[in-house]
C-alpha cells in the first residue's frame, strides 16, 4: 500500500483518541444512515477499541438500521472471555437496541474450518462495509492476519490454525474483504507499538499495510510517533 494513501494522526491521551474514534464512527453511520437506510460496521477485539465500545453505548443513534461484523474471532465457546465478540457486547452491544439479527457473530466455536465457511456464506451476500475498525499488534499483524503467514484473498473469512498467539486457532477476514470498505481506521496505542508503527512507515511488507482503502486508511495513534 502506498503510504501517502495512509493518513497517520496522533493524539495528546488516550482520552483524546477514544473521543475522536467515537465520534468517527458516530459521524460515519448517519452519513451512512441517510446515504443508504443502514451502516454497516466491522469491530476491531482489543483494549483501544474496547474504550470506544464503551463511548459508544452512549450515544443517541438509529441502532436498528446498523449491522454488526467481526474482523476476527478466536475459536473459543460461545460468551468465553478472551472473544472478542464477548468484548464487544459486554463493552456496548447489550447497552443498545441493535437488534439481534444485526449482529453477524463469527461461529467460531464450530472451528476455523467451519466457522470460516458459514462466515463466508454471511459475507458473500453483502457489498462493502462503510467503516472497519482494526487494531495493530506488537508484531504488526492486524485482525489475526499474522506475519510470516499467507492467505486466500479470493475468501472473505479465513481459517487460521497457528497463529502465534494463543490460541491458535482462529478465523480472520481476508485483507481483501476488509479492504472492501468505504473507510478504515485503526486504532493504535502504546509504546510496544513503535517498532511495528516503523515497520509500517518505512513500506515494509507487514500484515497491517495489506489493508487498503481507496479513500486512504486512517491511523488513530496515541503514545506512539
Amino acid at each position: 500500500m502506498s503510504l501517502k494513501n495512509t493518513k497517520w494522526q496522533s493524539f495528546e491521551s488516550q482520552v483524546s483518541l477514544d473521543q475522536a474514534a467515537m465520534d468517527r464512527v458516530e459521524r460515519l453511520a448517519e452519513a451512512s444512515i441517510k446515504a443508504r437506510g443502514q451502516f454497516h460496521l466491522v469491530l476491531a477485539g482489543g483494549s483501544t477499541p474496547k474504550n470506544v465500545y464503551t463511548l459508544l453505548k452512549n450515544i443517541s443513534a438509529d441502532w436498528h438500521k446498523w449491522q454488526i461484523y467481526f474482523g476476527d474471532e478466536r475459536c473459543l465457546e460461545p460468551n468465553h472471555q478472551e472473544r472478542n465478540s464477548t468484548m464487544a457486547f459486554e463493552a456496548w452491544l447489550n447497552h443498545v437496541d441493535i437488534p439481534a439479527q444485526n449482529i453477524h457473530v463469527i461461529p467460531a466455536e464450530l472451528g476455523p474450518v467451519e466457522g470460516a465457511h458459514l462466515y463466508n456464506k454471511t459475507l458473500s451476500q453483502l457489498g462493502d462495509f462503510d467503516l472497519v475498525l482494526l487494531g495493530l499488534g506488537e508484531d504488526a499483524h492486524t485482525a489475526s492476519l499474522f506475519p510470516g503467514h499467507s492467505w486466500d484473498n479470493s475468501l472473505d473469512a479465513l481459517a487460521v490454525f497457528d497463529a502465534p498467539k494463543p490460541p491458535s486457532l482462529r478465523i480472520s477476514m481476508s485483507p481483501a474483504r476488509l479492504s472492501r470498505s468505504k473507510s478504515v481506521l485503526f486504532l493504535v496505542s502504546g509504546i510496544e507499538k513503535q517498532t511495528a508503527i516503523n515497520q509500517w512507515k518505512a513500506g515494509d511488507a507487514i500484515p497491517a499495510s495489506t489493508v487498503t482503502c481507496n479513500d486512504g486508511v486512517d491511523v488513530f495513534c496515541f503514545n506512539v510517533s
